[in-house]
């Protein structure tokens, strides 16, 4: 297991613009030609691992649409919530951009990289309901979201269900992190704001999110 406080790289991490439930928001971190250039890296991802609606464990499909790129991809059916080392067509995963990539070596470091980078599709109506990310091995590692198209209504709580929770828009390049105490904080989206980015032709958000699973 890696050591985290071995994060240090030799270019400063910037300071978040905000704090939010305890999460580091970086407002605006990657400008027009940076989001432009990462969603082009993303059609590729897509052209090799096709977004899929999958199911909760109780059988109801999500209304975000998801892929995944990495040593492992984020996965979820009527057997439960893990990660798997290959896409439901039987394909193995794409590797992770190099352009996404880098956006984790400038605010984690470089001592160790993510296992996994999930991509979410959300349409108009899309949500995802409150929950933690707990299904990787050392929580010790931050999830990393990087926020790109239309405006996300985004909540976060406590480590409890039910703990009070604040709410705040995450616009495309945004960059959030949830490290620390806010590493299993309770967060979710209620909704997006369509037609608020030009980003996307057919509008829409795509979330990005970086972990360490093994």
């Amino acid at each position: 297991m890696e050591n985290c406080e071995d994060w240090a790289d030799p270019h400063p991490v910037p300071p978040p613009s905000a704090v939010v439930g305890g999460a580091a928001l970086h407002s605006g971190y990657l400008d027009a030609g940076e989001q432009a250039a990462i969603i082009a890296d993303i059609r590729a991802v897509v052209a090799a691992a096709p977004l899929f609606s999958p199911l909760t464990p109780w059988g109801k499909p999500m209304s975000v649409r998801m892929t995944s790129a990495g040593k492992y991809g984020w996965y979820s059916d009527r057997k439960g919530y893990r990660y798997a080392d290959r896409h439901p067509g039987g394909t193995l995963w794409p590797p992770i951009p190099a352009r996404v990539l880098s956006i984790w070596h400038r605010l984690v470091g470089r001592v160790r990289d993510p296992d996994c980078c999930l991509v979410n599709y959300y349409g108009d109506g899309a949500r995802m309901g409150l929950h933690q990310d707990r299904d990787e091995a050392d929580f010790g590692w931050p999830v990393l979201s990087v926020s790109l198209g239309d405006d996300a209504r985004f909540r976060i709580g406590g480590t409890v269900r039910g703990d009070r929770t604040e709410s705040v828009w995450l616009r495309s390049g945004d960059v959030l992190i949830l490290g620390g105490a806010a590493r299993l904080a309770y967060h979710g989206v209620d909704r997006i704001a369509p037609g608020t980015s030009m980003l996307l032709p057919g509008g829409g958000r795509i979330n990005l999110t970086m972990r360490v699973v093994d």
